[in-house]
């Protein structure tokens, strides 16, 4: 059922933001370069790994040795603006059309994660993962690594049509207001090195 309702809505708005999706592209293309999509490997349900796609929002901006310099720097302020509405994520409704994500699900993480994760963790790659989440409705990057997994598996045990609902009725509010986009201090969040560094 979930799987038949992620089809549908995915090739619905497809369809009606089509002309958004075009607009954004073309922005991003003139003010942060080529490609304006960017695609990414990340692991899904059971780990299988994937390409999730999304608009970019940094500069290719490099030091003097061909490095590329912080994403503090290299996020514009267009940039922050495509993440503070989340229309950087559009790109993904092509994900749930495919199968690889759903609407509601733990958001598709670095591949360099799956050997870091304990067993408990290990857990949120039993569902597909979601553009949106409990754990983003419940601070999305402004909460540790730690809350965000419990976030995480707490949805993989507790899932239904309905919390999916409620998440996404959530999801909307989160947009509007801003809230949770990146850690104090950082651009996104800082990146997770196991769970001994919790």
């Amino acid at each position: 059922m979930k799987r038949l309702i992620d089809f549908c809505i995915s090739f619905f708005l497809l369809i009606v933001f089509s002309w958004v999706i075009l607009i954004i592209w073309v922005c991003v293309r003139v003010r942060l370069g080529s490609p304006a999509i960017f695609k990414q490997p990340r692991p899904g349900l059971n780990g299988t790994v994937f390409y999730v796609y999304k608009f970019r929002t940094m500069t290719d901006e490099r030091d003097g040795n061909g490095e590329l310099l912080s994403d503090e720097i290299r996020l514009t302020s267009f940039g922050k603006l495509l993440r503070k509405l989340s229309l950087d994520e559009l790109p993904q409704l092509w994900n749930v059309l495919k199968g690889d994500m759903s609407f509601v699900g733990p958001r598709p993480l670095l591949v360099e994660y799956l050997p870091l994760y304990n067993e408990r963790q290990a857990q949120r790659h039993e569902v597909r993962p979601g553009i949106t989440g409990w754990a983003q409705v419940n601070g999305r990057n402004a909460i540790s690594w730690e809350q965000k997994f419990e976030y995480d598996v707490w949805y993989v045990e507790n899932q239904s049509i309905r919390l999916d609902f409620k998440i996404l009725l959530l999801t909307v509010k989160k947009v509007f207001v801003s809230e949770g986009i990146s850690q104090e201090g950082q651009a996104t969040m800082t990146k997770f090195k196991g769970s001994d560094s919790l």
